[in-house]
């Protein structure tokens, strides 16, 4: 027995209740790709609530972990649909072999051939329907190394891009082809840092050239029946505005500045950044939902918007920035942020 999914279902009652009476191997497939970090937890986040909310949806969840831990984990959470697949995104042989195993799982129709052989850095799952796919989201996520631009180099900046930027456009060209077959969605996870530039550093230049990428893209598949569409979420609490990894990245770039740039800015100036980076603790939003929930309208509803964006600091403070005069905005931060100590 086969279903095909109709191009515009409105809700996922068009999509689950139907699953009852497919057997395993009809059931839409989801391919996840976890969250790139290093850190210990890091199968965790969007990705992870997404994954549980996905298969509780009766989707057929494949979920690639960069740890047997996360992996694990994710596996105790979820129902026997949902199988993980250990994954470094960094290293080319891994990306292959994880490629191959998802073919095995979903089968070797021809169109699978334009599975990318690299998927590269990025929080990725695709919506495998009977005729091509469904969805693709990409959801990048790492924010560090961020300071002050002077501090950094240009390997800081390009590690940040090649996993918020260049990751997302290289999956999303690589099954393009697919996404277009099904008349389907791209759902690219930007931040609202993708809006007003507040932070040094290449997250929030990624987040902007995602925002490009998405808005050129959406334009150009207009004519295919296909919907690109925007997540531009506030601070959330996950691994990206981590108070630990936020601080160690300050304090790294702090380390690696020349003792002039130290001079120029003073200690005082630094210390003022660490107690920024704590108060991410408190202002961050712990209900991760609120943008999960964006991330399933935009894969399901008939007419997605343009963008979401999930999160009272997102809608209140800073979108309402992003239309204001540069001028205004440039004050505000100007008086917002730390003073360096040799500043005029």
């Amino acid at each position: 027995m086969s279903v095909s999914l109709p191009a515009g279902f409105t809700s996922w009652r068009f999509l689950v209740l139907p699953l009852a009476a497919l057997s395993a191997s009809d059931t839409p497939t989801v391919l996840l790709n976890t969250f790139w970090s290093r850190e210990p937890g890091c199968d965790s986040g969007f990705g992870n609530l997404l994954a549980r909310q996905l298969d509780l949806k009766g989707l057929r969840v494949l979920a690639a972990c960069l740890t047997e831990k996360g992996a694990e984990q994710l596996r105790n959470q979820t129902s026997d649909r949902l199988q993980t697949v250990i994954l470094d995104v960094t290293k080319t042989d891994s990306v292959a072999a994880a490629t191959e195993w998802v073919k095995e799982r979903v089968g070797d129709r021809d169109y699978l051939s334009g599975v990318p052989s690299s998927l590269s850095e990025s929080l990725a799952f695709l919506l495998l329907c009977e005729q091509g796919l469904w969805g693709l989201v990409n959801n990048a996520g790492i924010s560090t190394p961020t300071a002050p631009n002077e501090w950094l180099t240009k390997q800081d900046f390009m590690k940040i891009l090649d996993v918020n930027l260049l990751g997302v456009i290289d999956v999303t060209l690589s099954v393009l082809p697919l996404v277009r077959k099904a008349r389907g969605r791209v759902v690219n996870v930007s931040s609202i840092m993708g809006r007003v530039a507040l932070l040094g550093g290449g997250y929030c230049m990624s987040k902007y050239g995602v925002e490009a990428f998405s808005d050129s893209l959406r334009r150009e598949l207009s004519y295919f029946g296909v919907k690109v569409v925007m997540i531009e979420p506030g601070y959330f609490k996950t691994t990206v505005t981590s108070p630990k990894a936020v601080s160690q990245g300050f304090q790294a770039s702090w380390n690696q500045a020349s003792p002039e740039i130290k001079e120029l800015y003073g200690e005082k100036f630094m210390a003022n950044l660490m107690k920024s980076a704590n108060l991410l603790e408190t202002t961050s939003c712990q209900d991760l939902s609120l943008v999960t929930n964006c991330m399933e309208h935009a894969l399901t509803a008939c007419h997605p918007r343009t963008r979401y964006s999930p999160g009272w600091d997102a809608k209140f403070i800073y979108l309402p920035m992003s239309y204001l005069p540069s001028f205004l905005v440039d004050l505000m931060v100007y008086w917002r942020n730390p003073r360096p100590a040799k500043a005029l």
